[in-house]
């Protein structure tokens, strides 16, 4: 197994000038002949449950609790799936079938407990806040390192709440996200209003390009500016018909559309077409409806119904998996649901659970990663990690980083300062193929 040293001295030998693609290399020569391969995955999408899902009632489930009060325990009763020694919750009996094409990743963990703010940054940026600098968020990072598969449609799509973590820091706006609301008509800044014929429209195009042709000359050496232009000019590549009938999901059959489910499956179903099309990193977050109360969030009555999210999470994901890999795309594709942190194994006065992250669970699957495990152990109550397989918040970065062929030790720069793409982070190793 490989560790914080080892990854240093391969850091070391980059720096030294030793060729080091496409591989995550080692020192010395005999390690590099077990080097990791990195992966070949061409997008991602990521499953946010914001609010704090409970790892014990969805991906690493205990003993079940005798009152759902004073002992403390999993909600729901556990069951097999068709990977021998790894069980879900009963409520994933999709997810359990299809749990070879997966992995359960049990110990992630990190120092934010009581603010949910703060801990959604740190899963999406991958390190504490900071007042120096701003951090751009995994999607930014990933659009930033990846080169575009198409201009036709956005590189980074998010579904959900726009807040600090999602934003693209230092990288600048053209690596930011187009933030959807409607999964039927597309953002309402790129549609056409009636009322402005085709002529017009290109009478005030000829115009803005007069215009900023003058201003992108005079503030040539600014970055921040060129970098908005730079955004400008996506928005309008974006306005065509090609990224719009993106969400027109009933040309999709109706045996595909119910499989998918709700609102939040449906969000699933139109990130599938935009990676259809060629965009590099959705977010698909599930904190949208409430229909237990509460969403993932689940203080008081939400723990009651909550049983309703885990369905529809499981109906979506596992639609998901299914209609990626009938068209060829779920070895290119990495699936991650994440959550800013898990919950405590006891309940509150009301029924409820608190906030708890110093061992939670996060999934994969698909990306051409070698699935069918879990990785990580908790002890009887899923809140201490035991056996000593950790996995930290940089860790599960430079997993995501490494499927996407991104190399995890690689330094970015905010303007001449070089900041590392992880804060030390290393790759969970049994995932990856060796060389």
């Amino acid at each position: 197994m490989w560790n914080r040293r080892d990854f240093m001295k391969a850091t070391a030998a980059t720096a030294a000038g030793t060729t080091l693609t496409p591989n995550v290399m080692f020192g010395s020569e005999a390690e590099a002949k077990h080097a990791l391969q990195l992966g070949k995955a061409e997008h991602c999408i990521m499953l946010w449950l914001g609010g704090g899902a409970a790892q014990m009632d969805t991906f690493d489930p205990k003993r079940v609790t005798k009152d759902g009060l004073k002992d403390p325990g999993s909600a729901y009763p556990a069951i097999d799936t068709v990977v021998p020694g790894v069980q879900l919750c009963e409520h994933l009996p999709n997810m359990a079938k299809i749990m070879d094409r997966c992995t359960v990743v049990r110990s992630v963990h990190h120092d934010v407990i009581d603010e949910h703010a703060a801990a959604s940054y740190r899963m999406h940026i991958g390190r504490p806040t900071s007042g120096t600098i701003i951090y751009p968020a995994l999607g930014s990072v990933i659009t930033n390192q990846k080169e575009p598969i198409s201009h036709k449609v956005p590189q980074y799509v998010l579904m959900g709440q726009p807040t600090p973590g999602r934003q693209p820091g230092f990288l600048g706006a053209e690596y930011g996200f187009v933030y959807l609301t409607d999964t039927r008509s597309g953002p309402k800044g790129l549609s056409r209003p009636p009322r402005i014929t085709t002529e017009r429209q290109s009478r005030r195009e000829s115009i803005l390009a007069d215009l900023t042709r003058h201003y992108e000359k005079s503030h040539a050496d600014e970055v921040k500016v060129q970098s908005y232009l730079k955004a400008v000019k996506q928005g309008f590549d974006l306005a065509g018909p090609e990224f719009m009938s993106v969400f027109d999901l009933d040309r999709e059959p109706a045996d595909l559309r119910n499989a998918y489910g709700e609102e939040f499956g449906q969000r699933c179903l139109l990130a599938r077409r935009l990676v259809e099309r060629g965009t590099r990193f959705v977010e698909v977050s599930f904190n949208l409806t409430f229909v237990n109360g509460t969403g993932w969030d689940t203080h008081r009555e939400g723990q009651k119904k909550q049983h309703l999210l885990i369905q529809s999470l499981d109906k979506a994901f596992s639609a998901l998996v299914t209609d990626l890999e009938e068209k060829n795309l779920l070895n290119k594709t990495l699936i991650c649901i994440s959550s800013e942190f898990g919950r405590p194994a006891s309940f509150d006065g009301a029924g409820g659970r608190g906030h708890h992250s110093k061992a939670f669970s996060t999934v994969l699957a698909g990306g051409g990663l070698q699935h069918g495990r879990a990785v990580g152990e908790t002890d009887e109550l899923a809140q201490k990690i035991v056996g000593g397989r950790s996995v930290t918040v940089p860790d599960w970065f430079a997993t995501i980083f490494a499927t996407m062929g991104i190399e995890p030790h690689l330094e970015l720069y905010a303007g001449d300062r070089p900041v590392p793409i992880t804060d030390g982070g290393v790759p969970i190793e049994e995932l990856f193929a060796k060389s």
